[in-house]
């Protein structure tokens, strides 16, 4: 898992708990989406509005119990992303 993964995962970890809920991956893609590509930790194309960010969520919730460890994030990022 790369340390990419890692990185944007953090971010989008509003309440730093150690996991990410639908609605933290929204809310914390629309607030910080663009930041976080001009940073270079999200690729440019990766921001997009809240359908592209619940979609996100969706493919790595991989066990459906709507929350995502960063295990199940990292894997769909990863690829998705090219990492």
């Amino acid at each position: 898992m790369s340390d990419k993964a890692r990185t944007l995962f953090d971010a989008l970890d509003l309440d730093q708990d150690g996991t990410l809920t639908r609605v933290e991956v929204i809310r914390a893609l629309r607030e910080k989406g663009p930041t976080l590509a001009a940073r270079g930790v999200l690729p440019v194309w990766g921001v997009g509005g809240d359908d592209d960010a619940a979609a996100l969520f969706d493919a790595a919730d991989q066990n459906g119990d709507r929350v995502l460890s960063f295990e199940e994030f990292a894997a769909v990022v990863d690829r998705r992303f090219g990492w």
